[in-house]
């Protein structure tokens, strides 16, 4: 029976020979209260934690309570931190590290017990250096987690966000921390191993000087700006783009060739239209403060952490939010291109699998939600648009499978709620999926494939599929990822889709696929990438980690 279905009396009982029994089985803790030693302390702090289902430092939570039991029963409560004399120097060094170095990565040292490790790091007596123990054992194992996989679940707070997050036994690694003087290093070997990872901290420590010598002014509002114009908010622009590093030119009011490049560069690494000419969305742009700009970093940070250990040796990664995708190679770009993502009220989602076949001149069976409310008021307008569109109306699956004649069906009594068929198109033309799909299994029925709508690309903002993410070349992705298979070179690839037959090919070998979410990333030639948060995750995911506490 359940402690908490005893009655009160039986359970006040159970508690106090619990109790005894634990004083017999330690003579340390027959000793007087002044004389009891730290791991008696220790020990005792961590089981009436366990009753009362809280421990505090300093009016402080400490968030990791049943790690923390872990952690010091299995060195029978011996301390990390301190001795019975004091602070040890690892103490003392682990303290200044944490004074440091959570900032760099877009998390708050005060979330780790820094105020109540301060107070307490120069305390001898006995209570003070427990609380100082645990605050800081505490602190070391919540970073360690937050650092290994970020501060917050990405999968409970988006729902379209399946993270594949590093794991690791934090135990081995406190006592190694222990056993050094520096033992911060080894809460930074639990960081993601990226270069890409190291240049964003490197920018947010940039911005945040920039920051703190007054960031950047803004552009008065006003008409369009563009080169030949002499007008005061010329100067207020020069102004703005020194500031940000793209314009290295005196201000003056007359706009001229050097401060309409400085425009271009600046629009180049906010995903606009690289025309030197400053409108309303580079105004937008250009008057986004620092303060926002370092917010953005810290959220991608953030989510850098939530990725697998290993992205694969060989790897595909679309980002949603820069509308591109790349194969990356020992952290270079093999192929790179444009990509049509999701819409808004139909996004993208996140998430890795491995691209494991594709087919040429692919049939697209239409999803049912895309049939009911995108196509049903296509058809019921006109029942002739199937048959232009190359779809075949069916009903049933396997061997009931049969197909409809659209002209038969009364599409007056149909609707989204009692709509019985499927659709299916065939290969042509016309066909959604274009000339090649590359499949990768996974909850959402995403995939890649090729497009017949081809001017979109043109475009700088490209939200436009159903979820799907739209290739503008795939052929030489299908190439790249067949080069494994002598008998699949581009003649041979072309070949198969002159044939207009579907054709399904395995590749050599799986290709990890990651669907990521960047609007903040540092490029090939050391430039600070900003985009629009399309979707407002960024917005959701600033809003929880200032709201969450740390645990």
């Amino acid at each position: 029976m359940a402690s908490s279905r005893l009655n009160p009396i039986y359970r006040s009982l159970l508690h106090g020979l619990v109790a005894a029994l634990a004083a017999s089985a330690s003579p340390a803790a027959a000793l007087p209260e002044g004389k009891l030693i730290l791991e008696d302390r220790i020990r005792q702090r961590l089981e009436a934690a366990i009753e009362s289902d809280s421990l505090e430092v300093l009016g402080e939570r400490l968030h990791a309570g049943a790690l923390l039991q872990r952690a010091y029963s299995a060195r029978g409560f011996r301390p990390f931190w301190v001795t019975a004399r004091g602070v040890r120097p690892t103490g003392e060094n682990f303290v200044r590290w944490l004074s440091e170095e959570p900032d760099k990565h877009g998390l708050s040292a005060s979330d780790y017990h820094l105020r109540a490790a301060r107070e307490l790091h120069a305390a001898v007596d006995t209570p003070s250096l427990v609380d100082l123990e645990l605050a800081l054992s505490d602190a070391f194992l919540m970073l360690g987690s937050h650092l290994l996989a970020g501060r917050l679940n990405p999968e409970s707070q988006d729902p379209e966000w399946r993270a594949n997050r590093r794991h690791r036994d934090l135990l081995p690694v406190i006592e190694r921390a222990a056993m050094t003087q520096q033992p911060g290093d080894a809460l930074l070997e639990l960081l993601p191993r990226s270069a890409d990872y190291e240049k964003l901290i490197r920018k947010l420590a940039e911005l945040r000087n920039q920051q703190s010598n007054g960031g950047w002014p803004p552009v008065p509002q006003g008409p369009t700006l563009r080169e030949g114009d002499d007008d005061i908010r010329v100067a207020k622009l020069g102004e703005r783009l020194r500031a940000s590093g793209e314009f290295s030119g005196v201000p003056s009011t007359l706009f001229g060739t050097e401060l309409a490049d400085a425009v271009r560069r600046f629009q180049s690494r906010h995903g606009l239209g690289t025309d030197g000419v400053v409108g309303q969305a580079t105004l937008k742009a250009l008057n986004v403060s620092v303060e926002a700009r370092i917010d953005q970093i810290i959220v991608n940070l953030e989510r850098w952490r939530w990725l697998p250990e290993d992205l694969g040796e060989r790897y595909i990664l679309v980002n949603i939010a820069g509308f591109t995708l790349d194969v990356i190679e020992k952290e270079s770009a093999l192929l790179s291109m444009r990509v049509v993502v999701g819409q808004p009220y139909r996004r993208t989602p996140v998430f890795s699998s491995v691209i494991s076949y594709l087919v040429f001149n692919p049939s697209w069976e239409v999803p049912f939600s895309i049939a009911v409310k995108d196509k049903l008021p296509l058809i019921k307008g006109d029942p002739g648009y199937l048959a232009r569109q190359g779809y075949t109306l069916l009903e049933g699956w396997g061997a009931s499978e049969k197909i409809i004649d659209p002209l038969t069906v009364d599409w007056a009594t149909i609707t989204a709620k009692n709509f019985p068929f499927r659709l299916r198109q065939s290969p042509g033309p016309h066909n959604a999926l274009g000339r090649v799909k590359f499949m990768f299994p996974n909850e959402f029925a995403v995939y890649l494939h090729d497009t017949p709508s081809r001017e979109l690309f043109v475009r700088e903002r490209r939200p436009f599929s159903s979820g799907c993410i739209r290739l503008q070349h795939p052929i030489e992705l299908a190439e790249l990822l067949l080069a494994g298979n002598s008998s699949w070179n581009r003649a041979a690839i072309d070949r198969a889709i002159s044939t207009g037959r579907e054709t399904t090919v395995r590749l050599p070998h799986g290709v990890p696929v990651h669907l990521l979410y960047w609007t903040a990333w540092v490029d090939a030639d050391d430039a600070l990438q900003f985009r629009d948060d399309i979707y407002f995750r960024d917005t959701n995911v600033l809003r929880l980690l200032h709201a969450m506490p740390p645990d």
